[in-house]
Formats: structure tokens, C-alpha cells, sequence
């Protein structure tokens, strides 16, 4: 089997795994409150089908890792539901605190339900999150159960810690690199590591094991990251759906923005009397930002970033089919040319 092999047969099991949860909600007094759940997954609303539901990729790393480390990946379903019912709780309060009318070119929940609504949305999809996590049991067992349960609560915490830096970063003159990795760890890798652990943890490996899956995703989410950051800047929009324009024009401080601040070059000048402020300015700072060496750190910090992660999946020896498609993702995911 090929990475699109297991995506077919895994991805309908966890569709079905979190619909059945999202139906916990129930009952003809809170229709719309799982219409707007089910509207964010992308089930259900103008636009709704594959585009809208995003890639699942989240649960997928779950249930490769939970095959590639020698477990029964279909024991492992309802934890796969619950890390992307946590992603998608993320996702709705990101827009809001974010100000983002677009998800998935659609408009997000607040813009369509409105702000309070959309909050407890959110905390809806949270408590439905941890409610597929118990579904583990049985037949995985009651001591298994409790720990994924555990792992995906202070994931909760870490995404929470690490957005919370994102938006105080955004009213402060300066930020250091360090603090930028201090962010991505909760914001973004946090729940990577916790998808690749979770999936060791059900299959029933070492302790040695389990750490060497977590250290892979872990690895995983910071490539994905200061990739991502790269792409904000110079990727192909036309392949990639991300803006080339909004990161600087938002003034978002990026992985390349905060390398470009340090060398305290013409970037640099140019961030500091206040641009860009419109379209025409972005490619000037781009240039400039390319020109102080930004472009050529992101790339080799992805690339350094990339080789330890692969260089710990090698120590978790994932086994057979399973195994491989997790490297092909691997390479999916940080050429986001898909």
C-alpha cells in the first residue's frame, strides 16, 4: 500500500467516527449549534465536500503511526476523530481572534453566526474532542485510554499557551528567535508530536519507542511551520492556496521577518518606517528580505528541521507499508505543492 492507498481506507473510518460524536450534541433545541459543526468540518453548507473539510492530516499521522509502530490502526480511529475535532476547536477560535472572514474559501463560523455563537462553537467542538478520546475504550484498555486522554489534554494546554504568545507577539516591537520557537512548539508542533505518540502509545510499543514518535512529529510541526512561514512569502500561490502578500502586509512576525529584523539589514529599515501598507510595497520587501539572506535560512533551517524528524522516525524503526507512506507524507507535507 502507497500513502493514497491508506488514505482511502482510513479517512472514511474517522468521517464516520466524528459525525457519530458530533451527533452527542443532538436534539431539536441545539440544531444549529451542530449545523455550525458541521458546517466548519465541511459536511454540511454551500461549499461543503473535500476542499472544506481540509486534508486530515492530523488524523491521519495518528493511524500511520499507529500501523507503521506494529498496533491495529482501526483501534485507533476514535483518537484520530478527537485530535481533529482539538485541531478544528483551534481553528474556530483562531478565526475569531484572528478577525478571519475565510476558511477553506468559505466564510468562517463567526462571520456567519456571529461572534458569541461562534465562541461556544468552539468549546463545543473541545468537549466533543475529548469525548472521542474515551471512545477508545473498549477495546483498547481502560489504562491506554487514560493516558491518550492525558496526552491530548496537555496538548489542549500547549496549543492554548502557544497561540496566547502568537497574539501578545503581535503588539511587541521585538521578538527573538528563541521566543518564536518557544510559540511554534505549543501553537503547531505540539499537536503534531501528540498525533505520532498517540499512535505509538496504542500500538503498544516501548517507552524508548514512543518518545522516538514524539520526538518525530515533534520535529515534524516545526519543519511544517518554518516552511509554511516560506510559503507566505515566496511560495506559488496558484499551488499552494496561501497568500504571497498577507504575512507581510499584516506584518505578521514570521520565521523569515524575525532573521531579516536580526540582521539588521535594509529589510530591517524598511520594516522599521512602517511598510508595506499596500500590495505594491510586498515585493520590495520580499526582495529585500531575500537579499539579507532570509530566503536561504528558512530553506536550510526546513531542510535541518526535515532531516531530524526523518532522522527520528529511523530510531522509532516504524515497520513495513505503514512506515513508508509516513516518510511519503513527510515529503507531501513540506512541499505543500499538492
Amino acid at each position: 500500500m502507497v500513502l493514497a492507498d491508506y488514505r482511502r481506507a482510513m479517512l472514511p473510518a474517522v468521517e464516520q467516527s466524528m459525525q457519530a460524536i458530533v451527533e452527542w450534541v443532538g436534539g431539536e433545541d441545539y440544531r444549529q449549534l451542530q449545523e455550525m459543526l458541521a458546517y466548519h468540518l465541511g459536511w454540511a453548507g454551500e461549499g461543503a465536500g473535500e476542499k472544506a473539510r481540509g486534508k486530515r492530516i492530523r488524523p491521519l499521522l495518528v493511524l500511520l503511526s499507529t500501523a507503521a509502530a506494529g498496533g491495529k490502526w482501526e483501534h485507533a480511529v476514535p483518537a484520530a476523530a478527537a485530535v481533529e475535532l482539538l485541531h478544528n476547536f483551534s481553528l474556530i477560535h483562531d478565526d475569531i481572534e484572528d478577525n478571519g472572514d475565510l476558511r477553506r474559501g468559505r466564510p468562517t463560523v463567526w462571520k456567519k453566526w456571529g461572534l458569541p455563537q461562534a465562541l461556544n462553537a468552539g468549546d463545543a467542538m473541545f468537549a466533543l474532542a475529548q469525548i472521542a478520546m474515551l471512545e477508545l475504550h473498549p477495546p483498547v484498555s481502560a489504562e491506554l485510554t487514560l493516558q491518550a486522554s492525558r496526552i491530548l489534554h496537555q496538548t489542549s494546554l500547549r496549543l492554548t499557551q502557544g497561540q496566547h504568545l502568537d497574539m501578545l507577539f503581535e503588539d511587541r516591537a521585538e521578538v527573538s528567535l528563541e521566543e518564536y520557537w518557544n510559540m511554534v512548539e505549543g501553537k503547531t508542533a505540539a499537536l503534531i508530536a501528540a498525533c505520532t505518540e498517540l499512535g505509538a502509545l496504542l500500538a503498544g510499543v516501548s517507552d524508548p519507542e514512543r518518545r522516538a514518535y514524539h520526538e518525530f512529529g515533534r520535529m515534524l510541526g516545526l519543519a511544517f511551520q518554518a516552511w509554511d512561514d516560506y510559503l507566505g512569502i515566496w511560495g506559488d500561490s496558484a499551488l499552494t492556496g496561501k497568500s504571497t502578500t498577507g504575512d507581510l502586509m499584516e506584518r505578521k512576525k514570521t520565521l523569515p521577518v524575525l532573521y531579516g529584523l536580526e540582521r539588521a539589514g535594509r529589510f530591517a529599515r524598511m520594516w522599521k518606517a512602517g511598510e508595506p501598507r499596500s500590495p505594491e510595497t510586498v515585493p520590495l520587501m520580499a526582495a529585500a528580505l531575500e537579499d539579507d539572506g532570509a530566503r536561504a535560512y528558512t530553506e536550510a533551517v526546513t531542510a535541518d528541521l526535515t532531516n531530524q524528524a526523518l532522522a527520528a522516525l529511523d530510531n522509532a524503526a516504524p515497520k513495513g507499508e505503514a512506515g513508508e507512506a509516513l516518510r511519503e507524507l513527510v515529503s507531501i507535507l513540506l512541499r505543500r505543492d499538492y
